[in-house]
């Protein structure tokens, strides 16, 4: 009964899928036009398959070439941030890290505001520019970080990483400052963005984080043993096999590459990648090999219900999604804060 335990069982998979696929449905039927669920469902269904939309159904183009792929591209997003944030809460034992505390998130965001403002594009791929951009600073950035912290501490130990990420996402901060303040007429679309958004998202956005998401995950959740050999101590990790040189290199490597995709494409979205793994903690249990599954479906749920509200709050207007995900998660944080203290006590 233990073995079983330790790992996410498939009734759980079942579970939580169900109530993801359940809540992307609602996502895409409600909005400034609300389509009742059984059309919705056609819909998707035919969509994916290629098939005709009946004719009967009305604002068939607003669910399959606008709402779909913007929510999918939410799910897959809200998805990735949740897994490095788990993973480098584990990694770093640290309850506050997630995936922008090494620092690359801040260098995907100025490599994407360099391009809004200075009008980057691609030819026959206009919306790419500023993604292609944003990826390249990722790789730049995490070159930087990890390069000036194996020189400072080649065991790369915790602090120095924290302590890496930390300052140059404050030496980054002042460029992209430096930045705006050349390209004031841009100000509106920079602004908008560094908020988190995700509106205007295409399938084949949604075909990138895709791939990156089972490319990344795969590697991280393969990594589920080691990171609760972390939670216990790097020195006990190295005494029972660990190489935990190589296994940091291999998880910050991993978490800067999807969240470089991620910020790449939605902008800065916060908190979900640090409340969502605490909430699921307290329905499957600090052990990885559960945490880490249930933080991909938790994430992905979280986010488009946040979505949701961003599209629905104030219509016809539309909040930035890092406006609601930052309300919602620092209440949560509190809240979740008060009851682990509360526990403790």
């Amino acid at each position: 009964m233990k073995q079983a335990s330790e790992h996410f069982r498939f009734w759980e998979y079942i579970a939580f899928i169900a109530v993801m696929f359940a809540t992307l449905v609602l996502c895409v039927s409600v909005g400034s036009v609300s389509v009742p669920f059984e059309n919705t469902l056609t819909i998707i269904k035919n969509t994916i398959f290629g098939l005709p939309i009946p004719g009967d159904i009305s604002s068939p183009a607003i669910i399959s070439a606008s709402r779909l792929p913007r929510v999918i591209c939410v799910a897959l997003v809200g998805a990735s941030l949740s897994l490095c944030g788990g993973a480098m809460q584990g990694l770093l034992k640290n309850p506050l890290a997630d995936g922008s505390t090494l620092g690359v998130s801040s260098g995907v965001a100025l490599g994407a505001i360099i391009a809004i403002a200075f009008n980057i594009t691609i030819p026959s791929l206009p919306f790419a520019g500023t993604i292609v951009t944003a990826i390249l600073f990722a790789f730049f950035s995490l070159f930087i970080i990890l390069s000036l912290a194996y020189k400072l501490d080649y065991s790369l130990s915790t602090n120095t990483i924290i302590l890496i990420g930390i300052i140059y996402s404050m030496f980054v901060n002042s460029v992209m400052s430096i930045v705006i303040t050349f390209a004031s007429d841009k100000l509106k679309h920079i602004t908008f963005w560094t908020m988190g958004s995700l509106s205007g998202s295409s399938y084949q956005n949604a075909l990138l984080l895709f791939t990156t998401l089972i490319i990344c995950s795969a590697i991280i959740l393969s990594h589920g043993r080691e990171l609760n050999a972390f939670a216990v101590g790097e020195e006990n990790a190295m005494h029972i096999g660990v190489n935990v040189k190589r296994v940091k290199l291999v998880i910050l490597i991993t978490v800067s590459v999807l969240i470089g995709v991620c910020v790449s494409i939605g902008g800065t979205i916060g908190f979900v990648g640090l409340v969502t793994p605490h909430i699921v903690r307290m329905l499957v249990g600090p052990n990885h090999r559960r945490l880490l599954p249930a933080s991909l479906f938790g994430g992905a749920t979280f986010l488009m219900l946040a979505d949701l509200v961003a599209r629905t709050l104030l219509k016809p207007l539309e909040l930035p999604i890092g406006v609601v995900t930052s309300f919602i998660g620092a209440i949560l944080f509190i809240f979740i804060f008060y009851k682990t203290r509360s526990a403790r006590g």
